[in-house]
C-alpha cells in the first residue's frame, strides 16, 4: 500500500502534504471537506484529473483532519494505491423519513460478497437513523465482515450534509466501499471519555431515534433545564450534554447526541435509537479523559492489526461534540492518536455527526456518538 495526501484551501489552493507520487496507480481517493466546498463541487474535476483511475469516496464534515492538524473550510484528499487488495463500492439515495433499516440492506446489496473483508461507510448525517442503518447493513453482509465509518457533518449548523461515491456530492446519500482479499489487515477502536452526572432517568416515551419523555416528563424540558442559558443554541449546544444509555439487558457504553429539536411535537431527534424502557443519564466533558479516550481508540486499532504490523493508513472519525468541547485543544486528541500509532501511517479523517464501529474487538458493529473512532489499514 502507498498513500499520498493533498489539501486544498481557498487561500493556498492545492498542496501536497505527504506521500509518493502515485497518481496514475491510485484506486481509491477519500475526500473530507467543508460543506460549502462539497456543495460547490468545483474540486471534483481537479481530483478526477489528478487520479484518473481512482474511485472517489467522501463527505462533508464538521472539521477535517490531516496528520495532527485539524482544519475548517478545507478539503483533505487521501489517495491510496493498493498492491494486493481489490475494492468495490457504490451509493444510494434515500428520502427523508424512509426506512434506515432498508437503506442498510440496499447498501449491502451494492457490493459483491465473495472475498469481502471489510466495509467502510459514509452516510448522510441528518435524515438517517444510524442504529437502524448499521443493523440493516450488518444483517445483510457475510459473517465476519467488519464495518466502520461515520455520519457526514455540517459544522455546527445541522442543515445539510453531502456524501458521494464517484458522482458529485449530493444530499440524502449513503456511500460504501468494500475491501477484498486476505492481504489487507484492518484494525479499529472506538472510545469516548465523558463523565456521567445526575440521576438515571427511565425512557418512558420514544420511537426509534425520537425521544419524547424521561421519567414521564417532557425530555426536551428536562434538557433545557440542564442547559440553562445554552438552551437557545439547541441542537448544537446539546452536544455538550450527550446521553449515556443503559438498556434493559444491562448493556452500557452507548452514547447518543442530539441532531434536531421539534418544538411543536416536543421531541428531540438523536443520531441513533433510544429504546423505550432503557435508562438515560446526562454526561459532561472531562478534558483529560477525552484525550485518553482517543489514545485508547488508537491502541485498540493498532493491537487488532497484530503486534508486528505497522499501520500504513489510519482514518480518524471524531464527534463534532468533542470538537466543541475541546476547542483550542482539539488537536491534542489527534496528537494522542499519532503518539500511539507512530510516525509512519498517514492520518486522515473528519469530525462527524456519528461514528460507526464495533465497540469491543469481537463485538457487533454499532453507531456511537461523542467518540473518537480509529480505523487502521495495512497490507501484508
Amino acid at each position: 500500500m502507498k498513500v499520498e495526501q493533498r489539501i486544498w484551501t481557498k487561500t493556498k489552493g492545492w498542496s501536497l502534504q505527504s506521500g509518493p507520487d502515485i497518481q496514475d496507480r491510485v484506486q481509491l481517493v477519500i475526500l473530507f471537506g467543508a460543506t460549502d466546498i462539497m456543495k460547490e463541487q468545483s474540486f471534483f474535476p481537479d481530483v478526477k484529473k489528478m487520479y484518473p483511475q481512482a474511485h472517489l469516496l467522501g463527505c462533508s464534515t464538521a472539521g477535517e483532519i490531516s496528520g495532527t492538524n485539524v482544519f475548517d473550510d478545507s478539503l483533505v484528499v487521501t489517495a491510496v494505491y493498493f498492491e494486493k487488495t481489490q475494492i468495490r463500492g457504490g451509493q444510494i439515495s434515500i428520502e427523508e423519513n424512509s426506512s434506515s433499516l432498508e437503506a442498510g440492506k440496499r447498501l449491502a446489496q451494492t457490493l459483491p460478497h465473495e472475498g469481502l473483508r471489510h466495509v467502510f461507510i459514509l452516510s448522510d448525517g441528518l435524515c438517517i437513523n444510524g442504529s437502524e442503518l448499521v443493523s440493516g447493513l450488518g444483517a445483510n453482509l457475510p459473517a465476519g465482515v467488519t464495518i466502520t465509518g461515520g455520519l457526514a457533518g455540517n459544522g455546527e449548523k445541522f442543515e445539510e450534509t453531502y456524501v458521494f461515491w464517484d458522482d458529485p456530492p449530493s444530499r440524502n446519500t449513503l456511500a460504501i466501499v468494500g475491501f477484498y482479499g486476505d492481504a489487507l489487515k484492518i484494525g479499529y477502536g472506538s472510545m469516548g471519555g465523558w463523565d456521567p452526572f445526575g440521576p438515571e432517568r427511565l425512557i418512558t416515551k420514544s420511537a426509534g431515534n425520537l425521544l419524547y419523555e424521561l421519567d414521564g416528563q417532557c425530555a426536551l424540558d428536562i434538557y433545557k433545564k440542564y442547559l440553562g442559558e445554552h438552551a437557545q443554541g439547541l441542537p448544537a449546544t446539546g452536544l455538550l450534554f450527550p446521553l449515556s444509555i443503559r438498556t434493559k439487558s444491562g448493556e452500557t457504553g452507548i452514547v447518543r447526541t442530539i441532531l434536531g429539536v421539534n418544538e411543536k411535537e416536543r421531541s428531540m431527534t438523536f443520531a441513533g435509537d433510544l429504546p423505550q424502557g432503557a435508562y438515560a443519564r446526562f454526561m459532561k466533558a472531562n478534558f483529560e479523559r477525552l484525550i485518553d479516550g482517543a489514545s485508547e481508540a488508537a491502541v485498540r486499532g493498532r493491537e487488532r492489526l497484530g503486534g508486528s504490523t505497522t499501520p500504513e493508513l489510519a482514518i480518524l472519525i471524531s464527534c463534532v461534540g468533542r470538537k466543541l468541547v475541546l476547542k483550542q485543544r482539539t488537536e491534542e486528541e489527534v496528537e494522542a492518536v499519532r503518539d500511539v500509532l507512530g510516525g509512519s501511517p498517514i492520518l486522515a479523517g473528519f469530525y462527524s455527526y456519528g461514528e460507526i464501529s464495533p465497540f469491543m474487538s469481537e463485538g457487533p458493529c454499532a453507531l456511537h456518538n461523542q467518540t473518537m473512532t480509529v480505523t487502521t489499514f495495512a497490507e501484508g
